[in-house]
């Protein structure tokens, strides 16, 4: 057994266990000096590692504070297609007329039931991509459709029973060279008129339609068996064989279907207004206005065409550096214009005539503007049928604006057009009563592009 001889006594300090001098302010130190004192590389590396991961952490913030953000924000509810339909084909644009829509595809045309989304119709072609399409309800099961495509050239189709009945190739020519691209269709409300906007290569026009929807009803009444008929595969097989059969024919064989209908008759052809004027001097206009009111015909204050030439020689002579640079940057060739149009029902603004018979719901004349124009002109359907067409008629109204019209749109009601000029002015008229409803502009220097009524 061991017995302690000595009590228990706390042993005094000894000098190995005191502090050294370096290790008094341990606590003071930076706590990765350990890190610090590795060598080189080591140090570079663990330095980029850490800054590495505090720019990812600010990056989790950031995005964290935008999260939070976003669920304080109200979110717009989320729905997804409820159906969806496959057909032949890219699909490039569409058009709903009554039950059915129409598919302008890679390959034609397609028509599918709304209410089963099943496609009833296919007219396909070799090599012709439909790019645009507009449709129009005409009633009795019957539809009027027209289509553009890649190549600028404009269709007119009647869709009857579930079938396709191609009616004319509005701008189709023999010659290819001379051949005019159609850049723009309008189909009135009702399907009565379109308006197609054509380009050459130096110029461009308006032409206006007058569709014969009412004998194409007739027909489709009197002879229905004609206007379900075949579908246009099945024409297509024949009319190859009649190809065959007639060369000389071509595809013009097969142009009108077998309804019985009529071609659409052109009855308007607008070109580009020229801004000059018929009178070769100003002292002719003087003669063509003296109504006996004034003495002597002006001679001594106007200004003669010499002294106009003389003032161009001196400014050309003085500024002809500036005017050789400008030169060189202008082009010599026309650029073809681009023309708004819009068709108008009966209103105060058309001088309607009162042995002109016109129903309201009936398009009576059609607004035009073009590109760097200041005026917008309007012309009278019914007065353009009654006289011979003609390449370029006179507005019947002339509405003059301070600057140019940049763009336009009319209501779905038609009775509420907008003008929006380049000098940022908008303004709403009342085509109904004739005048204006209220006048905006804009206040910043800003070009307007287009306009829209909600």
């Amino acid at each position: 057994v061991y017995k302690q001889k000595h009590p228990l006594e706390i042993p005094l300090p000894s000098e190995e266990d005191w502090l050294k001098e370096d290790e008094e302010d341990f606590f003071l130190q930076d706590p990765d000096w350990k890190r610090k004192a590795l060598p080189q590389p080591f140090r570079m590396i663990n330095k980029l590692v850490m800054l590495v991961f505090e720019n990812a952490m600010e990056i989790i913030e950031r995005k964290e504070m935008l999260q939070e953000a976003q669920k304080l924000k109200v979110q717009p509810p989320k729905y997804l297609p409820t159906v969806a339909f496959e057909v032949t084909g890219r699909v490039n644009c569409l058009a709903v007329s009554g039950k059915y829509i129409f598919a302008g595809v890679s390959v034609g045309l397609a028509a599918l039931r709304d209410s089963d989304w099943e496609e009833v119709c296919i007219w396909d072609a070799d090599n012709t991509e439909i790019c645009a399409i507009h449709a129009s309800d005409l009633g009795n099961k019957c539809h009027v459709l027209l289509a553009v495509d890649e190549m600028g050239l404009a269709y007119l189709f009647c869709f009857h029973k579930e079938s396709f009945l191609l009616i004319k190739i509005l701008n189709e020519m023999e010659d290819i060279t001379k051949r005019s691209i159609c850049v723009e269709v309008v189909l009135s409300p009702g399907g009565d008129y379109t308006g197609v906007l054509l380009q050459g290569n130096t110029k461009a026009w308006l032409e206006v339609y007058r569709l014969p929807k009412d004998s194409w009803l007739k027909e489709a009444e009197k002879n229905p068996g004609a206007a379900e008929g075949l579908t246009w595969r099945e024409r297509r097989s024949m009319c190859a064989s009649s190809r065959q059969c007639h060369p000389e024919g071509g595809q013009n064989a097969f142009k009108h279907s077998d309804m019985g209908v009529c071609s659409s008759g052109l009855c308007l052809s607008l070109c580009v207004p020229n801004p000059g004027t018929s009178f070769k001097s100003p002292v002719e206009a003087l003669k063509k206005v003296d109504d006996g009111s004034m003495l002597g015909l002006g001679y001594n204050h106007l200004i003669k065409d010499s002294q106009w030439e003389q003032q161009e020689a001196i400014f050309c002579s003085t500024y002809r550096e500036y005017l050789q640079a400008v030169g060189e940057r202008e082009t010599k060739e026309e650029i073809p214009k681009h023309a708004t149009f819009h068709f108008l029902l009966p209103s105060r603004i058309l001088p309607m005539e009162p042995e002109m018979k016109v129903k309201p719901d009936l398009p009576a004349g059609i607004s035009v503007h073009w590109d760097g124009s200041h005026n917008l002109c309007l012309y009278l359907l019914n007065r353009a049928l009654k006289d011979k067409v003609d390449s370029d008629p006179k507005p019947d109204v002339v509405w003059p604006c301070a600057a140019p019209i940049a763009c336009s749109a009319i209501s779905s009601c038609s009775r509420y057009l907008a003008l929006a000029c380049e000098d940022a002015a908008i303004t709403i008229w009342d085509i109904h009563l004739g005048s204006p409803l209220s006048v905006a502009a804009i206040l910043e220097e800003r070009l307007i592009r287009s306009v829209h009524f909600l």
